[in-house]
């Protein structure tokens, strides 16, 4: 089954949308069904993406160990505030990951009470591997596009991340 984005070419307006625009509003009647579609594609990509870098990895763990590529050691307990689950999951993932081989603790300088989660050395080779094959899809997939509107377009998300980030 192939996926169509809503291909009707209308360009929208720009502005600031005050309190009293409706949600039936053709422009978010078309965000929400582009979002959907981005969403079902991004978790069926991160499936694979998991798989790549072991095939054992559950497809929810491969955020963490993104998160642990690109912030360094954490707390466990930091990692499932921003992953978004609660602590016994979370220990139940990075025991599985340990297990892999794909990411060690160590005690906190700062609380030896505390452990802090890294990334092994296997880890952050497979989880390098994969995240530059994947940089590599999205630069063939947006070859036609002109580098301005891909910046515009990661600017853009990343705006949209900030904004869903401060909603509770």
């Amino acid at each position: 089954m192939r996926e169509e984005g809503n291909g009707d070419g209308r360009r929208v307006a720009s502005g600031t949308f005050g309190a009293g625009v409706g949600v039936n509003q053709p422009e978010f009647l078309s965000l929400e069904r582009e979002l959907t579609v981005l969403l079902r594609r991004a978790r069926a990509s991160q499936g694979e993406m998991a798989r790549e870098v072991h095939p054992d990895l559950e497809s929810a763990a491969y955020g963490l160990l993104i998160r642990l590529d690109e912030c360094g050691r954490q707390r466990a307990t930091e990692l499932a505030a921003y992953i978004g689950v609660g602590k016994a999951t979370m220990s139940r993932q990075l025991r599985a990951l340990e297990e892999l081989g794909l990411v060690a603790r160590e005690p906190d300088p700062a609380d030896g009470r505390a452990w802090l989660v890294h990334l092994t050395e296997e880890g952050r080779s497979r989880v390098s591997k994969v995240r530059a094959a994947r940089r590599a899809r999205y630069a063939r997939r947006l070859s036609g596009w002109d580098p301005r509107e891909v910046s515009e377009l990661a600017r853009l998300l990343n705006q949209l991340n900030q904004e869903m980030e401060g909603q509770s």
